[in-house]
C-alpha cells in the first residue's frame, strides 16, 4: 500500500516521502498513530500543493536575507571598551554585545549565535564579523572597537 509520511518514521521514511509499505502495518500502526496518509489522488494532489507552498516560502527566506545582508554590510557597530598598552583590552567583546549594540542602536534583531566569530575581539580597531543569515548567505558586520572610560 502506498502512503504519504506526515512525520519522520524511524528506518521507514520521511516527512513528505510516498512510499510502499505493508498493508497492514500502514493500516494499523501508521494510519491510525497519524504518522501517513493513503497515497490516494486527492491526498497527493495536497502534497505538492503543500511542497510548493513550502519552495515559496523557502525562496522568500532567502530573498530576505539578501537584503538583510546588504543592510548588515554598510553598518558599523560601535562599541567602547578599556584597552591597556599596544590597544589590548581589559576583556574582550563577546557575539552577545555586538548583537545588543545592533538591536540597540540600529534596530536589527540578530541571534548571536549567528555571529560566526571565531574567538572574542581582544583589541581596538574595526573587526570584521561574519554573520549566517541563510544557509546561503553570509553577511560581513563591521565592528569598531573604540577607546573608554
Amino acid at each position: 500500500m502506498k502512503v504519504i509520511f506526515l512525520k519522520d518514521v524511524k528506518g521507514k521514511g520521511k516527512k513528505g516521502e510516498v512510499k510502499n509499505v505493508a498493508d497492514g502495518y500502514a493500516h494499523n500502526f501508521l494510519i491510525k498513530q497519524g504518522l501517513a496518509v493513503e497515497a490516494n489522488p486527492g491526498n497527493m494532489s495536497n502534497l505538492s500543493a503543500q511542497k510548493k507552498k513550502e519552495e515559496k516560502l523557502a525562496a522568500q527566506e532567502l530573498e530576505d536575507a539578501k537584503a538583510l545582508k546588504e543592510k548588515l554590510e554598510k553598518t558599523t557597530v560601535e562599541l567602547t571598551a578599556k584597552s591597556g598598552e599596544g590597544g589590548r583590552l581589559f576583556g574582550s567583546i563577546t557575539t552577545k554585545q555586538i548583537a545588543e549594540e545592533l538591536q540597540k542602536k540600529h534596530g536589527f534583531k540578530i541571534d548571536k549565535r549567528k555571529m560566526e566569530l571565531e574567538d572574542a575581539i581582544r583589541s581596538l580597531g574595526v573587526t570584521k564579523v561574519p554573520v549566517k543569515l541563510h544557509h546561503e548567505v553570509t553577511a560581513m558586520l563591521n565592528v569598531h572597537v573604540k577607546e573608554g572610560n
